[in-house]
């Protein structure tokens, strides 16, 4: 077994080991692939990951490009979406976890290829309301998944948050328990919501107490980048 199938091993074993600690179900794991080359995913592939997440719409299409022969990678954007490059990310994802604007919603619909099965999104929510940081605001989540719901080729799926790193943990499994809440409250007139993408390699034990479905790892997995 070579050191990343290892470590892939090792992570995922630790995330069910984590969630039966606590009484949950074991998150997915997003491999966050970020700046990270070709034959590094195709590595990870190899050793049963499906799931990858990138931030940058350009750095993705040159990776997929590169990897076409691997045709059931499940591309996700985590990144923030300017509305310009909507039509290349409605045409070349899987997911989009960063929605967080009505003229976005509008753009994905417009572009999002006939042929192609729905686009998957999350809504991101700017929990801890950091002026720094993308994201909705909790009062406008409700409207955008109404706007999402309205389009038959994009599929809402539920909500992603990146708590502001306090270094106080307690305050970042508060900020997760909020958007969980938040969660449930949509849920109730969403009930296709299926998907709470929280936590990344230091607070994934605090993102799945709190009911996290979806859990983004990078360096944990790949190794530090170069």
């Amino acid at each position: 077994m070579s050191s990343i199938e290892q470590r892939h091993h090792d992570l995922l074993a630790d995330l069910q080991a984590t969630a039966s600690r606590l009484g949950r179900s074991a998150p997915r794991l997003l491999a966050v692939s970020k700046r990270q080359p070709a034959a590094a995913i195709a590595a990870v592939h190899a050793a049963g990951q499906r799931a990858f997440g990138e931030n940058y719409v350009q750095e993705a299409m040159v990776k997929q490009a590169e990897l076409a022969r691997l045709d059931d990678i499940e591309w996700h954007l985590i990144g923030h979406l300017q509305t310009n490059k909507a039509r290349e990310a409605a045409r070349h994802f899987d997911w989009v976890q960063s929605v967080d604007r009505l003229r976005l919603v509008e753009a994905l619909a417009r572009e999002r290829a006939t042929g192609l099965p729905p686009l998957n999104l999350l809504v991101q929510v700017n929990v801890d309301d950091e002026n720094s940081k993308s994201g909705c605001s909790v009062d406008e989540a409700g409207d955008l998944c109404v706007a999402i719901a309205r389009h038959p080729n994009l599929a809402l799926r539920g909500l992603m948050a990146i708590p502001a790193p306090h270094p106080d943990f307690e305050l970042r499994r508060q900020a997760f328990r909020r958007t969980r809440e938040l969660f449930d409250r949509l849920q109730a007139d969403h009930p296709g919501m299926d998907t709470l993408s929280l936590g990344m390699s230091e607070d994934a034990g605090l993102a799945i107490a709190e009911g996290s479905t979806m859990v983004r790892i990078g360096t944990a997995l790949f190794g530090k980048r170069d």
